[in-house]
């Protein structure tokens, strides 16, 4: 998942007053930020390489150097493709003691490549179903989210239109030119989209049925601002911008950010979400192999599944706790939809595929 996954960690933020930097606590180890890889066993800084979209709560991360001793420090690095990359290429020596971010769709590769030292965290017999891949606990679930398409609801009651509800519905003509995407090539939603159709489709149909979706107008943009923001007529960038595409690829989790961020706030979200469209994605963390503090990797990894970083998620970084015992916040129950039956490919078949799949789509929707 990259940084257009969690869109509205950055503003959140800002608006919460929380950090992203667990900057509490002392250390053992002076080391300069960034260099967990340095750091000895008996360090108190332990070094989360994640993504530029990662967040927490400070008084979250203050209640794990108070459990453990350890402060957390973290490394972004960019997207979540990008930071993977940049371990592949210094993996036995990495830059930190634990990596979070790596999702179903780069799995394979992370695991291929031999990046993590196997641990059973502790609290993993309360993950969700499905969200454990890997048997030998070298990966750790963290969070999950549904992409989704998402819908104008004021477009389709003022055109006295259902909205489509299904990757099937999306092609009927009276959504002709309806649809924006992002690039299946560089967006993980749009990546998650297509992986979606072809779930849904088949991999002997799935290239048929973006022939239809073609021909019936889909606009593919470069990625999920774009598309949101600017093409997609819900948003409330796209209302500003008088956008004319009421169905935009985003997230199960979109309804509840528009509302959120509304002055004064809806009692009903102006978008909805096409429960049939969605694609899980979920998100694993794992203990680097090489990791100079793997004590303190290991307690950070207990903690991610604890109750208390879990029902921190939602509101840092807009997708779901993957522990069964977390409490959703209001909005997210209020105003979030629950998707009981989303589409999935295993993560070893996206391993051998995911290339190919997305030259193939390509040539049909960008070309």
């Amino acid at each position: 998942m990259n940084t257009t996954k969690k869109y509205a960690a950055t503003a959140l933020a800002a608006a919460l007053g929380v950090t992203v930097l667990a900057g509490c606590g002392g250390s053992d180890d002076d080391a300069p930020a960034g260099s967990g890889a340095s750091k000895g066993s008996g360090s108190k800084t332990v070094t989360l390489v994640t993504h530029d979209s990662f967040n927490a709560s400070e008084d979250v991360l203050k209640q794990f150097t108070k459990e453990s001793g350890y402060t957390v420090e973290l490394l972004k690095s960019g997207d979540a493709g990008a930071a993977l990359n940049q371990e592949i290429l210094t993996k036995g020596s990495p830059r930190g003691d634990v990596f979070f971010g790596v999702d179903n769709t780069l799995l394979s590769r992370a695991l291929d490549n031999g990046l993590f030292t196997a641990y059973e965290a502790k609290g993993l017999d309360r993950v969700a179903e499905g969200t454990e891949q890997d048997e030998e606990h070298r990966v750790t679930p963290v969070d999950t989210g549904d992409i989704c398409v998402n819908y104008d609801k004021k477009y389709f009651a003022d055109k006295k239109l259902d909205p489509p509800q299904t990757f099937e519905d999306l092609i009927k003509p009276e959504y002709k030119n309806l649809l924006v995407t992002e690039n299946a090539a560089n967006s993980s939603p749009g990546l998650g989209f297509l992986l979606g159709t072809i779930a849904s489709q088949g991999e002997d149909g799935y290239q048929d049925y973006w022939k239809k979706l073609k021909a019936n107008g889909v606009k593919v943009v470069d990625g999920w601002e774009q598309a949101y923001n600017e093409e997609f007529s819900g948003s409330a960038g796209g209302r500003k911008a008088k956008a004319d595409r009421p169905l935009v690829v985003s997230y199960a989790s979109s309804p509840p950010v528009e509302v959120l961020y509304a002055d004064p706030q809806p009692k009903e979200a102006p978008t909805g979400v096409s429960t049939g469209t969605c694609f899980r994605q979920t998100e694993y963390a794992g203990l680097l192999k090489g990791a100079k503090n793997e004590a303190g990797g290991k307690a950070l990894l207990d903690f991610l599944i604890s109750k208390t970083f879990q029902e921190d998620v939602p509101l840092n970084m807009f997708v779901n706790p993957v522990v069964t015992d977390a409490k959703l916040p209001e909005i997210f129950t209020e105003f979030g939809e629950t998707v009981e039956k989303p589409a999935t490919v295993a993560p070893e078949k996206i391993a051998a595929n995911r290339e190919q799949w997305v030259q193939a789509w390509h040539s049909i929707a960008v070309k």
